[in-house]
């Protein structure tokens, strides 16, 4: 960021947070690394790392962190905590939609070396192209050995020369098979894609020990601010890393005797492509973190049922601000603006699972945190998405509200928020930890 003074518009602390979300943003180019951001931080700030295949010692005042594949839980238990205590769930997800790397993924074709991919998710295909890419995941070698793997840039999709296609601008369409494999060097170089992951793990790999690999491609442009009075933030994976940030900082700035419930982040893998996994809100990985946690206080199944029904889950994923130039896909009353503080979601066939309690909490966490908050509804016309939200509330029967910040962009490979937003949605979680 250029050296100039921040405009009185935007708090230096909200600058700060935003600076903070880019390094999160630039640590996590996949699931699997965000999940091990989140551990990382919470460790260092004194959370234990707890084995799921090993007995849990979870005591009132405690402080821990669980990383199951992709998707990290970190729970703060309040030194006053017993069997009845409830929980306030802030939900997450950690990836993104865009590309996975096939199995056989060196490919060659026209003299160039590819890398064989799928679509992960619904992105916004072309955003992809013409950006310089990295490969990102982890990779498990013969010895069953997990290593996380980045590539740093070494990918390119490369879109079709004008003077090959007069109408591209007519109107551009992506076969998602043909024109979507990215390119990673010369076939004369004799380039791997499995040579490159090993390169790039975090401990020495050999390629041919490799045996498989769950490996995404990542935008590698830092995140940036920019704009008028730099109040605008660009950045890949907003989506929803924005909101896995800002619940981490909420709760890691939240002493365990402010909390009114046993505090909860639950960041899932796999809500792009509708959270049916064993670390997607649809699996069993927070019910059995927060069982295990219960049973650790000396609860019973009688006890347990009656902490869900005290409990609150703030389910937090981006959503649409209005776009200055396609106004007429946002509902024409409700239309939330970047810089206009946390929206709340709600949608009359529970796309959402926000009720008027849930929204009640929301609002009041807003007005104590002091900042603005507004509220999204889609265009009647038009479809709407969906979150971990409704899929918490039917797992686990917690109630859920459904918020978020506003961007644009949603779904492209570096998508657009206000540098205010992140700063106040965090605000507001925090205090619905202690609300």
């Amino acid at each position: 960021m250029p050296e100039n003074v921040a405009p009185a518009a935007v708090p230096d602390a909200a600058r700060a947070h935003a600076e903070d979300l880019g390094a999160f943003v630039t640590a996590s180019p996949s699931s699997y690394h965000a999940a091990a951001e989140v551990a990382r931080r919470a460790e260092a700030a004194g959370f234990a790392r707890l084995d799921e295949t090993a007995a849990w010692d979870v005591r009132p005042g405690g402080r821990y962190v669980v990383v199951r594949d992709g998707a990290a839980i970190a729970v703060v238990v309040p030194p006053s905590a017993g069997p009845t205590t409830p929980f306030t769930v802030l939900g997450t997800h950690t990836d993104s939609p865009g590309f996975k790397l096939k199995p056989r993924p060196t490919t060659t074709n026209g003299g160039w070396v590819q890398a064989g991919v799928e679509v992960y998710g619904g992105p916004l295909l072309n955003s992809w192209l013409d950006r310089e890419l990295e490969l990102a995941g982890r990779v498990v070698t013969r010895d069953g050995t997990e290593h996380l793997v980045r590539t740093g840039p070494f990918a390119r999709i490369p879109q079709l020369a004008i003077h090959l296609d007069r109408q591209v601008n007519e109107g551009l369409t992506l076969d998602k098979q043909r024109h979507t494999q990215p390119v990673v060097g010369l076939e004369s170089s004799g380039a791997e894609v499995l040579a490159a992951l090993a390169a790039g793990a975090d401990a020495p790999v050999g390629a041919s020990d490799v045996v498989g690999w769950d490996v995404m491609v990542a935008d590698t442009q830092a995140p940036r601010a920019f704009g008028a009075g730099e109040t605008l933030w660009a950045s890949g994976r907003l989506d929803n890393l924005l909101s896995t940030h800002a619940a981490l900082v909420a709760l890691l700035d939240t002493a365990p005797q402010d909390l009114t419930g046993i505090g909860v982040l639950a960041a899932f893998d796999h809500e792009e492509l509708g959270s049916a996994s064993r670390s997607g809100a649809a699996g069993p990985f927070l019910e059995d973190v927060l069982g295990r946690v219960s049973a650790a206080l000396g609860a019973g199944d009688e006890d347990r049922r009656r902490a869900f029904a005290a409990s609150l889950c703030v389910s937090s994923d981006v959503g649409h601000a209005v776009h200055p130039n396609y106004p007429e896909r946002h509902d024409p009353v409700n239309r939330p603006v970047a810089g206009g503080g946390p929206i709340l979601k709600i949608n009359a066939n529970q796309r959402y699972a926000t009720d008027a309690h849930g929204a009640a909490r929301w609002h009041a966490a807003c007005a104590a945190a002091g900042v603005p908050s507004q509220e999204f509804v889609s265009n009647n016309a038009i479809p709407c998405g969906s979150t971990i939200g409704p899929i918490t509330a039917t797992r686990l029967g917690i109630r859920v509200v459904d918020v978020g910040a506003a961007i644009l962009s949603m779904h492209s490979a570096r998508e657009l928020t206000a540098v205010v937003d992140p700063w106040y949605l965090s605000r507001a979680m925090g205090a619905v930890l202690v609300g």
